[in-house]
């Protein structure tokens, strides 16, 4: 009965944002902001080098703009154990089915499985904090911890489904449909407590934090 509901509430707020979307027309309302291939190569004292994304990744992502780097430790040759890292995925519009490609449906795709989920704090700015994403993702040999989610108009959301409503919403109240998904990694390494990689990918995510709707407007 419940998922029944939810169903219909989900439905009648699609069609009631196609119905505003025709009414509007075809252009979304994006605010400027600063090209992501402008995002500091130097983040939390780790230096970055680019992640190449293949044209066939590119085909299944989209029409939009993305990051993928890994951030080492200064004078690091190659990935180590401090490594983390960054991929943003960020989509000025999501009309004409054009949609972010969720982790929990792309990583499996790729070998990776997901072991445990759950959710974690990131400290913002003047006391403030985001809920994000907490997973724990395994190829069967290494394994690696995953905080994810969405930004939209001001919010950061954890859960898929969640971020589907918000730009649903969002689209009525403000004539957008832009959004991101942010991600972060850690490699867990041999020996090492799971605590001790997640706080490695918190404190990154806590210095991305107060730049980060630079290059995601709000």
């Amino acid at each position: 009965m419940i998922r029944t509901s939810i169903y219909w509430t989900v439905m009648g707020l699609v069609l009631s944002t196609l119905g505003l979307l025709v009414v509007r027309g075809n252009q979304d309302r994006v605010p400027p902001s600063i090209s992501l291939d402008q995002f500091p190569v130097v983040l939390d004292g780790l230096v970055s080098t680019e992640v190449p994304i293949s044209q066939e990744s590119l085909d299944i992502l989209g029409k939009g703009y993305f990051l993928s780097r890994l951030y080492n430790p200064p004078g690091a040759a190659r990935e180590t154990a401090d490594t983390v890292g960054l991929f943003i995925a960020y989509f000025p519009t999501q009309r004409t089915g054009q949609s972010i490609h969720s982790p929990q449906n792309c990583l499996p795709g790729s070998g990776w499985s997901f072991v445990s989920s759950d959710t974690t704090e990131i400290p913002g700015p003047n006391g403030t904090s985001h809920r994000v994403g907490d997973y724990l993702v395994s190829d069967g040999v290494h394994q690696v911890e995953v905080l994810y989610w969405y930004k939209t108009e001001k919010l950061w959301i954890a859960n898929d489904w969640t971020a589907k409503y918000y730009m649903l919403l969002d689209s009525m109240r403000y004539g957008r449909t832009d959004a991101a998904l942010v991600r972060i990694t850690t490699m867990i390494r041999p020996g090492e407590d799971r605590d001790q990689a997640r706080k490695r990918a918190v404190v990154f995510a806590e210095a991305l934090s107060p730049m980060l709707s630079s290059y995601v407007p709000d």
